[in-house]
């Protein structure tokens, strides 16, 4: 099955991965622009349509001038990931009935950016890889890692084996995010946007961490949870070297 993804950095990170293309469809006045350039490059047929024919195909605006056609998006199993995490304190993130393609995407490019091993959600109970996801991700749905796992107590008690210890994103009984060591293999779970994450997957973690909130409102959007985790438990691990210096400049 093919996937549809538009936008100029999805696209331009798709021509940089493994994943094969099949056609680039551009608007017929981007005959010079650079990323058609490349896909010509890489021998990718290119078909050049006005813009509205895009917006048909796209179902959306927001292609910028450019669709590409692709085979369907690679996943791995839980195992690959546990295989390919080789560094010496691993990091994966469990999403656990994550709804909303664009916290998806986000989370995707947030664990790139932390070099994470891996994402992992459950078949049927998550939102899944799609345009949107890429659009978002610019780019780092073709470098991370994503496995998709018919039951997540079942994926966790295989972290578990392997070394893992299982840090839940959850507020409620929990304990500051920054009293916790990270610095061993950690699964960082994620729930859902609205429920937050399911009882038996609470169960199975074995912290609770939460972030401090000193305003009115108890609880953050699921991808920037997950933007400040990662970059806590990325802090705790490789803490700066040295004195941060910030000069003021000159008016």
């Amino acid at each position: 099955m093919a996937q549809w993804i538009y936008g100029r950095n999805a696209v331009e990170g798709l021509l940089h991965s493994e994943q094969r293309v099949l056609e680039l469809y551009a608007a017929d006045t981007m005959k010079n622009d650079a990323i058609v350039k490349e896909a010509l490059k890489k021998k990718i047929p290119v078909v050049y349509v006005p813009k509205t024919q895009l917006h048909r195909m796209s179902g959306t605006e927001k292609h910028q001038g450019l669709l590409a056609k692709a085979e369907d998006y690679r996943t791995y199993t839980l195992q690959e990931i546990i295989d390919g995490a080789k560094k010496k304190y691993p990091l994966i993130v469990i999403l656990d009935g994550l709804e909303d393609p664009h916290n998806l995407g986000a989370i995707l490019r947030s664990a790139d950016a932390v070099n994470a091993d891996g994402v992992i959600y459950a078949k049927n109970r998550s939102v899944s890889l799609n345009p949107t996801v890429a659009k978002v991700a610019v780019g780092a749905i073709n470098t991370v890692k994503v496995a998709e796992v018919t039951n997540l107590v079942n994926a966790i008690e295989k972290l578990k084996d392997h070394g893992y210890w299982i840090v839940a994103a959850a507020n409620k009984d929990s304990r500051d995010y920054r009293t916790i060591d990270y610095k061993c293999p950690i699964a960082l779970v994620i729930g859902n946007e609205g429920k937050g994450i399911s009882r038996l997957v609470l169960e199975n973690s074995d912290f609770r961490a939460g972030l401090p909130m000193k305003g009115k409102v108890n609880s953050l959007n699921a991808s920037v949870a997950a933007g400040i985790f990662l970059y806590g438990i990325e802090s705790n691990r490789f803490p700066p070297t040295g004195e941060a210096k910030y000069e003021k400049e000159n008016q």
